[in-house]
């Protein structure tokens, strides 16, 4: 037990020596630095260098860009969209969100989209987006005169938005099967459909054949056609009879009842 003791105080001794030289190095030595370290956060949750964006896990922002992405399905090419988060900070938490529209407003472009939060007490709040649609679509590759027909001869396809050109636009050459120019179109002008027109196919007072067609069977008539008509249109035809009729346009020289 003695033997324990004086080992005991041997080294309390060499704790103490070694304490008092930490404490005269101290005066003459730098100051520790202490090096901080990062704690990490528990998953879902941020640090305080890399705080939350709520609003990327905002309802009513996924439920607008699904909406768009779902109005611009069936738009030609390649559609973005981007939802700008809220000008004021974080806004208002909004329940069950029905995005909508408001009258007349295409879905591409910068767009105001209305949102129908529901709750206790349903209101509305609007978002901004920007829809892009990078899409082909075709411009004269020369001047067109009026009444000219446009052939695959005469126009170039081109790449751009949607939403920085005309809404009417041609995006498919099948669009131009069987047009002539209405106005005069400048070389590198895009193709719009109200500058085109369907070649008149049938004129007025013109004779033509009247069919009616059925599973099984065809009759045909003659007729004199009441006004200028292109193919695919719609026109009035007075049979021999006297008699008035609406018929489709299928040729220079067929009308099929309808």
């Amino acid at each position: 037990m003695n033997q324990y003791r004086r080992h005991a105080g041997s080294i309390a001794q060499a704790l103490l020596a070694a304490c008092m030289l930490c404490t005269a190095g101290a005066t003459s030595a730098a100051p520790a630095q202490v090096t901080p370290v990062a704690m990490q956060a528990p998953s879902g949750h941020a640090t305080a260098n890399a705080p939350a964006t709520p609003f990327a896990e905002d309802p009513a922002r996924v439920a607008v860009e699904r909406f768009l992405l779902q109005q611009t399905a069936g738009l030609p090419g390649k559609v973005s969209v981007q939802v700008a988060p809220p000008s004021g900070g974080r806004a208002a938490d909004c329940v069950a969100p029905d995005p909508f529209l408001p009258a007349g407003a295409a879905p591409w472009g910068r767009v105001s989209v209305g949102v129908r939060c529901g709750g206790e007490r349903p209101w509305v709040r609007y978002m901004q987006a920007r829809v892009s649609v990078l899409t082909d679509y075709y411009v004269a590759a020369r001047a067109i005169g009026p009444g000219e027909p446009v052939g695959q001869a005469d126009i170039e396809v081109r790449q751009g938005d949607l939403a920085t050109l005309p809404r009417a636009v041609i995006t498919d050459p099948a669009q131009l099967a069987g047009a002539v120019s209405a106005n005069r179109i400048a070389a590198g002008s895009p193709l719009r459909t109200d500058l085109l027109r369907k070649a008149i196919a049938v004129r007025q007072g013109q004779t033509v054949t009247v069919a009616v067609e059925g599973d099984a069977f065809q009759i045909t008539s003659e007729g004199k056609v009441l006004a200028d008509a292109a193919t695919g249109n719609t026109v009035q035809v007075r049979l021999r009879s006297g008699q008035v009729v609406n018929g489709l346009v299928r040729s220079g020289d067929t009308v099929v009842l309808q």
